[in-house]
């Protein structure tokens, strides 16, 4: 089992860059799957990024490539993700999630993830 604690959000303006931060405990860090995901006001949760155990491979949703990027450090049991050139519509609760079995294809379901964070608030102002 693991606990996941994000933190890192905040207020930023437009066009601003923020990095938020999510902390594993355990000791078999390395054996999951990590994802970001965010929920606006009133929208559903989506998924924003995820990565690999080894951090060699990643996905990206659409509207966030080439602006966000999401690493991990398995020696500190921590996933980052980078966020640059924020929009007001990033505005929403980031969530990190892990897992252990998932695949590659599979990376963007929300179903397929067994552990999740209480999540951090990230406003993005005009």
């Amino acid at each position: 089992q693991v606990q996941l604690v994000e933190s890192g959000g905040g207020l930023v303006q437009a066009g601003g860059s923020l990095r938020v931060s999510c902390a594993a405990s355990g000791h078999t860090f390395s054996s999951y799957v990590m994802g970001w995901f965010r929920q606006a006001p009133g929208k559903e949760r989506e998924f924003v990024a995820a990565i690999s155990r080894g951090g060699t491979s990643t996905s990206y949703a659409d509207s966030v490539k080439g602006r966000f990027t999401i690493s991990r450090d398995n020696t500190k049991n921590t996933v980052y993700l980078q966020m640059n050139s924020l929009k007001p519509e990033d505005t929403g609760v980031y969530y990190c999630a892990a897992d252990r079995n998932i695949g590659r294809g599979s990376y963007p379901l929300q179903s397929e993830y067994d552990y999740w964070g209480q999540g951090t608030q990230v406003t993005v102002s005009s």
